[in-house]
């Protein structure tokens, strides 16, 4: 399986950022090659594509099963296992934002509170435990936020993110005629 330059550039843009995000180079161009190609793939076409290992690919495949954003595909007749992302855009997209909470803002989330919940009388400590408070009321919030995003369906999910401009700029029209400004 070859790649045109385009598509090659996108999956190797696609690795970079992932690893921005998170997620190592390799997983990143095995999920963009996933998502941009038509038929499921199996292990031996993702490597020659990628032009990486067996063991890469398998580790990279294991790796993306495990933040549920690919899933496997039984071609009948073929021993082979397939696999093809696990949705379309919005709908990975939905499943990094909530799969990274899990990971990175619960376990904090967890800890602070943990924290809260310790009884110190020392005032030289509440400067210190105030910042800790606004800290897990300000993830809670994003927690919440981000489950009312995760329940809704990808074309509402599209209309609110299109408002976003529209709201700020509603909302600097309010504050200048309340003379907030």
């Amino acid at each position: 399986m070859e790649l045109s330059d385009n598509l090659h550039s996108f999956v190797l843009h696609f690795g970079e950022m992932g690893s921005r995000w998170g997620i190592n180079r390799t997983v990143g161009q095995i999920l963009a090659l996933l998502v941009i190609h038509e038929e499921p793939l199996n292990a031996d076409q993702i490597g020659t594509a990628l032009s990486i290992s067996r063991g890469n690919v398998s580790m990279g495949l294991k790796e993306l099963q495990s933040w549920r954003l690919i899933k496997p595909q039984h071609i009948p007749g073929d021993r082979k296992d397939y696999f093809i992302a696990a949705g379309d855009v919005w709908t990975l997209a939905l499943t990094v934002m909530e799969e990274r909470r899990k990971r990175e803002v619960d376990p904090t989330i967890t800890l602070l509170r943990d924290l809260l919940l310790k009884d110190t009388n020392s005032t030289k400590e509440e400067y210190a435990r105030q910042k800790i408070r606004d800290i897990h009321d300000l993830l809670e919030m994003i927690t919440d936020w981000s489950g009312e995003l995760q329940s809704m369906e990808p074309a509402s999910l599209k209309r609110l993110m299109k408002l976003g401009s529209g709201v700020s700029k509603v909302l600097d029209v309010k504050d200048k005629f309340l003379g907030k400004t």
